[in-house]
This record gives C-alpha cells, structure tokens and sequence, in this order.
C-alpha cells in the first residue's frame, strides 16, 4: 500500500484486489490501528517460544515448495 497527500490530508491507498476481497466501497470509514512491533526475541526462552511457534507451522506448505525471492518481488 501506498501513502500519498492529497489536499493537505494523508491518504492511504489500497490496491482494488484488498478493497474487493473486503467489501469495500468508497467513502467507507476504515480504522488503521498499529501493532506494536516486539522486536527479535532477546531471551533464550523469547527465543525458544519464537522457534516453537514456527515448528508448529510444519507441514502447512508443500514439501515441494521453494520460495523465489525474485518472483515474490516481482512487479
């Protein structure tokens, strides 16, 4: 997504596939809420919960998947 200043006001732009996938129309009322970010793990057990959580996704993509860094940023 884009941020652009139209008119003195900050616009966030949303490409047409988001805005249909969410039912969205113009002149809908939309909440932006940040999340706060946590940073990297900075305790062993910080660091075991994150590796746990990630062990736990085993198997949800196919054994045969590789990620192609250069197609996932394609534009």
């Amino acid at each position: 997504m884009k941020i652009a200043r139209v008119d003195g006001e900050y616009v966030v732009r949303i490409p047409a596939d988001v805005v249909e996938a969410l039912g969205l129309k113009e002149d809908d009322d939309v909440a932006v809420t940040p999340k706060p970010w946590t940073g990297a793990a900075k305790t062993l057990e910080e660091r075991e919960a994150a590796l746990a959580c990630l062990r736990s996704l085993r198997g949800m993509v196919p054994a045969d998947f590789k990620f192609d860094r250069e197609e996932a940023n394609a534009r």
